[in-house]
């Protein structure tokens, strides 16, 4: 129990006078994780209906998702618009960050506010905003308003975690390699870039998920053939309880761990 008596951080500060808080921490995720992990054995269930403890063991259900046209129809939008989100979303983001740094003008934090504001108002806004819009444009249900939709969720995750980077990062490094003669683009894909790849990934990673995952834009702009997988499981909740959304969701949870466990094990290498 050493441990309890060093130091937590640069000050005085023991882990046993933080104690409380770790306990806080660990109560938090049970709370938050054990709710969602409970939906893998139900996964596993040759039941009819969601049960948890299942009573017999059985892959039908992600047989079933696999055999069906119409789940893996929705999971190739899910993912073309997850993908095309992220590069979409990504470089525009990180453009907006770099460009609200370098500046330093007056007005740099009220853009940087301007262009976070997707993620202050309720999705569920957006959403209707985007639908009435595009009714009139006539991008309802189609793959390139779904794209620019979720584009404009995405974009304030890049732009957070990005300009976040660019405060530890000195700009005089880039700024010598313009007066040996490389042009601001040069510069920035040579010497810039590669410090703060890390975070530009991280940002990718959030693009890719905030699409993938998301349901509300999707209900009001997605369908017919461009439906995505998202919405036709809030579809299949809402007429039945279909096991089969198990099947989806424990899927989805191991894609969603892979890449966060990918993405912070290319970080560790890159150090």
């Amino acid at each position: 129990m050493n441990w309890l008596k060093r130091p937590a951080s640069d000050t005085q500060i023991t882990h046993g006078q933080r104690l409380w808080l770790y306990m806080l921490a660990a109560i938090i995720m049970f709370l938050l994780v054990v709710p969602t992990l409970l939906v893998i054995p139900m996964s596993f269930s040759a039941s009819q209906y969601l049960e948890f403890p299942p009573r017999e063991w059985s892959l039908r259900w992600y047989e079933t998702y696999f055999g069906s046209i119409a789940w893996m129809d929705a999971t190739w939008t899910s993912l073309k618009a997850g993908l095309l989100t992220t590069l979409l979303a990504t470089p525009l983001g990180t453009m907006a960050a770099y460009g609200l740094y370098v500046s330093q003008h007056k007005w740099s934090r009220l853009v940087f506010i301007f262009l976070i504001t997707p993620i202050m108002i309720p999705v569920i806004l957006i959403a209707i905003g985007a639908f009435y819009v595009y009714v009139q444009i006539k991008m309802v249900n189609s793959l390139a308003g779904l794209v620019v939709a979720h584009t404009i969720l995405a974009l304030p995750l890049v732009l957070i975690v990005v300009s976040s980077a660019f405060r530890s990062y000195d700009m005089n490094q880039e700024m010598a390699a313009r007066s040996l003669g490389a042009s601001r683009l040069t510069a920035f894909m040579a010497i810039t870039l590669p410090q703060i790849r890390f975070s530009v990934i991280t940002a990718a990673l959030l693009s890719f998920l905030t699409s993938f995952d998301e349901v509300i834009v999707a209900l009001f702009v997605s369908g017919g053939d461009n439906s995505t997988l998202t919405r036709n499981m809030f579809n299949a909740l809402r007429d039945q309880i279909d096991p089969t959304i198990a099947a989806i969701s424990t899927i989805m949870i191991a894609i969603s761990s892979a890449l966060l466990v990918a993405a912070q094990l290319f970080g560790k290498s890159r150090d």
